[in-house]
């Protein structure tokens, strides 16, 4: 095995993702385990540097995580409050309250850091 190196451009990673493909499903606490991780740890470190991800809209961050935990919008009404505060919500006609923001938090475990961010205009299909 070559020694470990940064990836510092596209072709290291590109080398270092073609070796996480060998490598995948490696034993943990072996070498080929402990190289696995390591190039894992710096693949995402690249990837983070040169490929940020935004984070989610506050209204698809919701809407994904009921569809995750099998929820519907009549479980939302729990949180929120009645079925038209859920619809404006979920279609964006009405900002979060800070105490939805908690309970959205809460109940649903959806990072308050997320939930905080504007509101983006409605979604055109």
């Amino acid at each position: 095995m070559k020694d470990l190196k940064p990836i510092r451009n596209e072709k290291d990673y590109e080398r270092a993702l073609a070796e996480v493909e060998v490598l995948w499903g490696a034993k943990a606490g072996t070498p080929r385990g402990d190289r696995l991780d390591i190039l894992a740890t710096l693949i995402e470190a690249y990837e983070a540097a040169h490929y940020p991800m935004d984070p989610p809209d506050p209204i698809e961050a919701i809407k994904f995580r009921i569809e995750q935990q099998g929820l519907s919008r009549k479980d939302l009404e729990k949180i929120l409050g009645t079925r038209t505060r859920v619809s404006e919500v979920l279609n964006r006609k009405r900002g979060l309250s800070i105490n939805m923001i908690r309970a959205l938090h809460e109940k649903l475990g959806i990072s308050a850091e997320i939930l905080i961010r504007s509101i983006r205009g409605p979604k055109t299909a």
